[in-house]
């Protein structure tokens, strides 16, 4: 507990909460601080935060729920379910390649407004149509927003469902201050207002006169200025309603830490119920699919991320609990994993937007207290 509330530095304007299952029952479920530092609103059991990024975990995970059903397939190519999208190259590219960040469209090729990413259907079909930025399939970048709005419209193409609605059904979600990927207006009444550090502000501006003649880079990092530089100000960005409320899956779920554990526990072992995917299913999740430098990263020393379909994998940039563990991480320090070997669901969340994330020192903490305690493999 000492790792966590190490972690809020300045509980009286920010605050985070912590929970992790183990073997599917809650042994973990701590918060601190203040949810919304404008009003001293506290943080308590039932504060959701934004998941950044970590709401493309939960997307992936959705995803292999339904390829466990047969109702998509990793292996083909994303124009056999959305024919529109096989132009310029992107015929063959699969809908693992696509959840790997490997389609080129990591970002808009013109500028756009806010309100044409809120679209996301019609976003999705203006990057389907672009020029990609490299051969598609042989390499990747991290596709920050684009990633949602194409993989979510893959999943309706081949299967006529929603993905947020299919995320709903396969967790059981019924609370609205449990976990969405695409919020209501009643889900965002409690949900935290984020702020960000003064050395996430100087980052900011660092990034701002380095791209100011740069108009692709600045494209990548703020959507085609549709979104500010760090995705975040005091009342635009991931602080608009209007943005948690669009379904982007990309960065834009909202959730407990105690939900965003449940789900990632409920991907490995049975919780509340639940076991999500099988081990073959983990096992098609988790193949590695992209890692090592980026399609733009010849100058670029690392450590590098590695992704399985969608989900991010151990990695030196990302050091989970075990080389097993997979999960996603977000902007400002959120992250929510698995580990199948110690049968581990972690979720933590912060509403104070840091440049390095915090994340690590608890995870240390916990293998610590795991590391006496005997894991799946001892017993075979």
């Amino acid at each position: 507990m000492e790792a966590f509330a190490d972690t809020v530095a300045e509980p009286g304007s920010s605050g985070a909460a912590l929970a992790i299952r183990h073997r599917g029952a809650e042994v973990v479920n701590v918060w601190r601080g203040v949810a919304d530092a404008r009003t001293g609103r506290a943080w308590d059991e039932w504060t959701p935060s934004v998941l950044f990024s970590c709401t493309k975990g939960l997307a992936s995970l959705t995803v292999a729920w339904l390829v466990e059903q047969g109702r998509i397939d990793l292996e083909t190519p994303v124009a056999e379910y959305w024919p529109e999208f096989g132009v310029h190259g992107k015929q063959r590219l699969t809908v693992g390649d696509l959840l790997a960040h490997r389609a080129g469209l990591h970002s808009p090729d013109e500028d756009v407004t806010l309100d044409e990413v809120l679209d996301g259907r019609a976003f999705a079909a203006r990057l389907a149509a672009q020029q990609p930025r490299w051969t598609p399939g042989e390499a990747h970048l991290y596709h920050g927003v684009t990633w949602g709005p194409l993989v979510r419209e893959t999943v309706l193409r081949a299967t006529g469902l929603d993905l947020p609605e299919v995320f709903r059904e396969m967790t059981g979600t019924a609370s609205p201050a449990d976990v969405t990927l695409r919020a209501t207006d009643s889900e965002i009444a409690r949900v935290t207002h984020l702020r960000t550090s003064p050395e996430h502000d100087a980052m900011g501006a660092r990034m701002a006169e380095m791209f100011a003649a740069d108009a692709g880079a600045l494209r990548f990092f703020t959507t085609g200025g549709a979104f500010p530089l760090g995705y975040v100000t005091e009342d635009g960005g991931l602080n608009d309603p209007r943005v948690q409320k669009a379904g982007l899956v990309s960065a834009t779920g909202i959730g407990t830490a105690a939900a965003l554990a449940r789900v990632w526990s409920s991907a490995v072992t049975p919780t509340d119920g639940r076991r999500l995917l099988s081990d073959r299913g983990i096992a098609l999740l988790t193949r590695e699919r992209s890692g090592g430098p980026g399609a733009f990263d010849a100058n670029n020393a690392g450590p590098f991320h590695r992704w399985g379909a969608g989900v991010q994998l151990f990695s030196d940039a990302l050091p989970l609990l075990t080389k097993d563990s997979f999960g996603h991480d977000g902007a400002g320090g959120q992250a929510g994993f698995a580990d199948p070997r110690h049968r581990i669901g972690f979720g933590y969340l912060t509403n104070r937007m840091e440049v390095a994330s915090n994340v690590p020192r608890v995870v240390a903490a916990l293998s610590d207290v795991l590391g006496d305690l005997p894991t799946d493999d001892d017993a075979q």
